[in-house]
């Protein structure tokens, strides 16, 4: 029942305060646009996702789209993906098996890609620790189940995939180890479920530390109430607390006799159980986009050459497999007529071929296979998709993406408009664009349906990031009755701040743009003495703060409206400088500081010198 692989240190303030009185260094507003448009278009809700093979992942020359490709025309659906990329073979090791398989493809182009598309990026890794003994044939069991017995090997594992995860800067992780269900047999899985929950958990601790996401993918299991075989290894009510995803194999129902790939009410029957052991939202229903085609009966003696078909064209041959693009070419071509089955939500048709060529002995022969085939069309697609809107799931779940008909994909893209969330537009202003170190921004953002209406009491998050670090959540609130959330912050250094509201079935996710918020250096210096007679020295000195970011060689320009000198700052940020004057006046000076990545450039209050 396994899936067919067809075609196979710097420094940093941030505070908030309630009260206080900013200190300005520069005063003009700065807004930012709603990062979703009011979209007359309806945007669908982003119902869509799948798996990205790493054996097709780019487009082979000249045939129909890779997984890459289907991911990223479907950017309105989709916002993740499952690249199936990874395999693990023991505690300490994952293997890559996308680049050996695309040497022209860098992997780290192929991510960027989905990066650049807003794409959450969740790859799944397989359990290929169990292996042949090359002399007996033999597929050893429990390697996995074993392992995860072992509370330090456990341990490792736990730290190897949250490593991996980190050192990719992944969104989180798939595990889709089938070996419990179709290597290590039945009778192994009382065992396995305990240890399987217990690495788990262990597992969704060290992921949600970094804020990470863990996704598990299985096949169906059901209501044990019901008398039905389910794979209730993966112990669904343990972990329905524990993972963020659930990834429903619903499909494969028929394999070694022709029928439905997933009938629907079968389909239905798991999400039920589903949902009544974890929250709905955490659901997805899996979409084969391939197709089975059974030999049912032959007449004749079929060819052995050019071609040998005595094993393939057989009542007893396993199926053959497409991919659900080629299905109505396939029918077309031995004049057959699709017929949608309502009763399993699936289409089916027969049809007859002819297979010519000689026997062992070279005589001339054919034989006539009539052939049943199976799949999932645009009506079953929509059909399954519907149960998002009927259980409030969290989607679907294509094995694998690039395999579908566009017509699948425009239906599951009417069910989700059907259903889509109402859009929030989001809206962020500052009362200022820069301050000097210590000032106060005060952030002021809206938050409306298109219509204008306010959303109020909606849960608001202000995240910021400063040079090439990730989003940091600093803080949260709600807004007010007008949908308006007001928050004054101070920061340390150039920072770039953005507000976000969750997305929750009813509303889509608010994301403001991203807002610069500039920082300058305060220059804080004296004269000593501050009159003088001419001719007789004083001196000028200051401090820089703040001065642990100040890169090394550091200098400051001194001005006094005719010239300019520069003065070295040093570690503790100050600088000095002794000077006389030959002529009585007043002497004005004035200190300015070079701009940095870290902050902009800041200039100083005048100084004032007497000379008498």
């Amino acid at each position: 029942m396994n899936r067919p692989r067809v075609g196979k240190s710097r420094t940093f303030i941030l505070g908030l305060i309630s009260s206080l009185l900013p200190i300005v260094f520069m005063a003009s507003p700065i807004s930012t646009n709603a990062a979703q448009a009011d979209n007359p278009d309806n945007p669908p809700r982003k119902i869509l996702t799948g798996w990205i093979p790493y054996y097709r992942t780019y487009s082979a020359v000249g045939k129909q789209n890779g997984g890459l490709d289907s991911a990223l025309a479907s950017a309105d659906l989709i916002q993740e993906v499952m690249p199936f990329w990874y395999s693990l073979d023991s505690a300490t090791k994952i293997t890559d098996l996308y680049t050996p398989a695309n040497p022209n493809n860098p992997i780290a182009d192929t991510l960027n890609k989905l990066r650049l598309a807003g794409y959450k990026i969740i790859p799944t890794i397989t359990d290929s620790t169990a292996s042949k003994d090359p002399k007996t044939g033999k597929t050893a069991t429990m390697v996995l189940s074993n392992l995860m017995a072992d509370t330090a090997k456990r341990d490792v594992l736990v730290k190897t995939i949250t490593d991996f995860v980190l050192a990719n800067n992944f969104d989180g992780i798939d595990l889709d180890f089938e070996n419990f269900a179709y290597v290590d047999g039945s009778s192994s899985w009382t065992t396995t479920q305990v240890r399987f929950a217990s690495f788990m958990k262990s597992l969704a601790l060290s992921l949600h530390a970094q804020g990470k996401l863990l996704s598990l993918t299985a096949p169906p299991s059901f209501d044990p109430t019901s008398g039905k075989k389910g794979y209730w290894v993966y112990s669904w009510p343990d972990l329905g607390s524990t993972i963020d995803r659930l990834r429903i194999m619903t499909y494969d129902y028929s394999t070694a006799t022709p029928g439905p790939i997933g009938p629907i009410t079968w389909v239905e029957q798991t999400v039920q159980y589903a949902i009544s052991v974890m929250p709905a939202s955490k659901v997805y229903v899996g979409l084969p986009g391939y197709g089975r085609d059974w030999v049912t009966d032959v007449q004749g003696v079929c060819p052995s050459a050019p071609i040998n078909y005595l094993n393939s064209v057989k009542t007893t041959a396993s199926a053959a497999t497409f991919v659900m693009r080629d299905a109505q070419t396939l029918a077309t071509t031995y004049n057959a007529v699709p017929q949608y089955q309502a009763k399993y939500g699936e289409t089916t048709f027969t049809y007859q071929k002819i297979y010519s060529g000689t026997t062992t002995d070279g005589q001339l022969t054919q034989c006539t296979a009539t052939r049943v085939v199976w799949y999932q069309d645009a009506q079953g697609f929509a059909l399954r998709a519907n149960l998002v809107a009927k259980y409030r799931l969290g989607g679907v779940t294509q094995w694998t993406l690039g395999m579908e008909d566009p017509a699948a994909t425009d239906a599951i893209r009417v069910v989700a408009k059907s259903i889509a969330p109402d859009v929030v537009l989001a809206n962020l202003l500052s009362d200022i664009s820069a301050s000097a170190y210590g000032g106060v921004f005060n952030l002021n953002s809206s938050f409306t349906l298109p219509d204008k209406r306010p959303l109020a009491g909606l849960p608001v998050r202000i995240e910021i990031k400063t040079g090439s670090t990730d989003w940091t959540s600093v803080y949260t609130g709600t807004t007010n009755v007008s949908g308006n959330l007001s928050v004054p912050i101070i920061i340390g250094e150039n920072t770039k701040a953005r507000m976000i509201s969750d997305g929750t079935w009813e509303r889509s996710e608010g994301r403001t743009s991203e807002l610069s918020l500039q920082t300058a250096r305060r220059i804080s210096w004296t004269a000593v003495p501050t009159s003088v007679k001419h001719g007789v020295p004083f001196t000028l000195s200051g401090k820089i703060t703040p001065s642990a970011a100040l890169p090394d060689g550091f200098m400051v320009s001194l001005n006094d409206g005719i010239s300019s000198r520069k003065l070295l700052v040093d570690a503790a940020g100050t600088f000095s400088i002794e000077m006389a004057e030959d002529e009585p006046g007043l002497r004005k000076f004035q200190v300015s500081a070079p701009g940095t990545d870290t902050y902009i450039a800041s200039t100083s209050d005048f100084v004032t010198v007497v000379v008498r």
